[in-house]
């Protein structure tokens, strides 16, 4: 079989294009990277929690549950985590994510942007841990936000999963709308 220039073209771009998009992966050595600074603003174990992130048409839910509900301090450490960074958003202030993710966090940049009250920041305990809804009627910062959660969830490995927003996939929580 003869291959010709245009194939031999063709083929080395596919492979750039490829080894392009496992680069984009995050790296084993990111994920450790971003677990190591998490543990110096996240009271909580990161391996005894996992993080949800459930995109939806306003914006989002984020939770961190516990992964053994009868460990209390695990618990209480969670809920008051979220409590702050939940008042911290509200009033704007979008730094936190950027000191375990980097000033370059997809989304970071358009959330900092709001405007107060333009995006509602909402807190509520779960009887595994806690939620954070996210809401607003701004189509660039329903992207912002659902471009965060991608980073997140990219960042945190396997201490993170998407929810489904059709059934907001939590037993503790089944009424996500309050």
């Amino acid at each position: 079989m003869q291959i010709t220039s245009f194939t031999a073209l063709l083929l080395a771009l596919c492979a750039g294009f490829a080894a392009q998009g496992a680069s984009a992966e995050p790296a084993p050595a990111r994920q450790a990277e971003v677990a190591a600074r998490g543990a110096q603003v996240m009271p909580f174990e990161l391996a005894a929690t996992s993080h949800v992130f459930t995109k939806n048409r306003n914006g989002g839910l984020q939770q961190v549950l516990v992964r053994n509900p009868k460990d209390k301090e695990q618990l209480r450490l969670v809920r008051s985590h979220l409590r702050e960074i939940a008042d911290r958003f509200q009033a704007g202030d979008f730094s936190a994510p950027a000191w375990i993710h980097g000033d370059a966090m997809p989304g970071l940049a358009q959330l900092r942007q709001a405007r107060p009250g333009e995006i509602a920041v909402h807190y509520r305990e779960l009887r595994d841990g806690a939620r954070i809804r996210y809401a607003t009627s701004n189509p660039a910062l329903v992207q912002a936000l659902h471009q965060w959660f991608d980073a997140q969830l990219s960042d945190h490995g396997a201490d993170a999963r998407e929810g489904h927003a059709h059934h907001h996939a939590h037993q503790s929580d089944p009424d996500p709308r309050r």
